[in-house]
């Protein structure tokens, strides 16, 4: 059955085509580091790939194909749940936004954050189009059009295998349960109404943690892993720098008491935000700068305390300190917790010490 948005469907086909996806693909995969491996906004050897995805996956993701309309697994899924990257399982949409399009391939009027997809001009087969791919991991996803039904009078025409469903049911079990919410749940740990939560990444998470545990309204401080692609890593995995993790902090303050603009500036204070994966003599994407905000309003709040730092001219390097959206964070071992307070004297890197400016 067709109707307007069978109409829509067909024109879609035509446009979209049922071999072609994007014009040529990005340079193949870059690998660097000791043992060959991918940093941080790299993708894993196309080896690693191969073997983890599926033939079509790997096809769609990594070689901009299209899988065939009415094949993909999620075209006519109606269950409630989040899409995910397959590549790195970052957040991309959520059922609320899916729609029936009859086009053939899974339809959403917007992502779950804009920050999540980047477009890219697409003129290849004799037209020109909107390539859609993840910002994270780069994916090709498929293409967006003008032609949606809501509000938004966008179309997103996603490849099923470019996305992984997670049904609200295993959102918890699978790490995601602190987008439970979107679905009038209550988040999986959920902190107290009085307590908020910062999750920053600012080289080895020891002198981190250090450092923020003794500020004013924190209340609890937690070393893991978050970022990346692994689900519950173990700190031999994330130092092979093949999991996508950064070593991270998370701080569990009382806003009555700090606020999270006060933690972010801080932030900036006691680490050095101009140098790409590395701190110091620390070197790889786990040691990289990050920002990972729980909230719009977070996003707000770090991006104008990064421009105003930047302002200063205190470093006299770019800042390259990645403001992302928070997702599944790992508790690292126990060994790790607390670290210096139970090793006096212990490692702490060089760059971890309070900058007056």
């Amino acid at each position: 059955m067709w109707g307007i948005t069978g109409m829509i469907g067909l024109g879609a086909v035509l446009a979209y085509g049922f071999l072609g996806g994007a014009g040529t693909p990005p340079a193949g995969t870059i690998t660097t580091g000791e043992a060959g491996v991918a940093q941080q906004g790299q993708k894993e050897s196309k080896e690693e790939l191969k073997r983890r995805l599926t033939p079509m996956q790997y096809r769609v993701t990594q070689e901009s194909a299209t899988e065939p309309a009415g094949s993909g697994e999620y075209w006519m899924n109606h269950e409630a749940g989040i899409y995910v990257d397959v590549v790195d399982g970052r957040l991309l949409f959520t059922s609320k936004d899916k729609f029936d399009s009859d086009c053939g391939w899974p339809s959403f009027d917007k992502p779950a954050d804009p920050g999540a997809v980047a477009e890219r001009k697409d003129a290849s087969y004799g037209m020109v189009r909107t390539e859609i791919r993840s910002s994270g991991a780069d994916s090709h996803l498929g293409h967006v059009f003008n032609d949606g039904p809501t509000a938004t009078g966008l179309r997103y025409c996603i490849n099923s295998a470019a996305l992984r469903f997670i049904p609200v049911a295993k959102m918890e079990q699978e790490g995601y349960g602190q987008y439970l919410p979107i679905f009038g749940l209550a988040a999986r740990g959920a902190v107290s109404p009085k307590t908020e939560v910062a999750t920053f990444a600012g080289g080895c998470f020891w002198g981190v943690e250090e450092l923020f545990a003794h500020q004013p309204g924190v209340v609890k401080t937690v070393v893991g892993y978050t970022g990346g692609r692994t689900a519950n890593p173990t700190y031999q995995q994330v130092c092979t720098h093949t999991t996508g993790h950064a070593e991270a902090i998370e701080i569990t303050f009382d806003p009555a008491k700090t606020s999270f603009e006060t933690l972010v500036t801080y932030f900036f204070h006691v680490h050095d935000p101009t140098t790409v994966d590395r701190q110091g003599p620390d070197q790889g994407d786990q040691y990289r700068s990050a920002i990972f905000y729980h909230s719009p309003e977070q996003k707000a709040v770090a991006e104008k305390v990064k421009a105003s730092i930047a302002a200063t001219g205190y470093y006299k390097a770019p800042i390259v300190t990645l403001i992302v959206p928070a997702g599944p964070f790992y508790r690292a071992e126990e060994y790790h917790q607390e670290y210096l307070a139970k090793n006096p004297g212990g490692y702490t890197c060089p760059t971890h010490y309070y900058r007056k400016f």
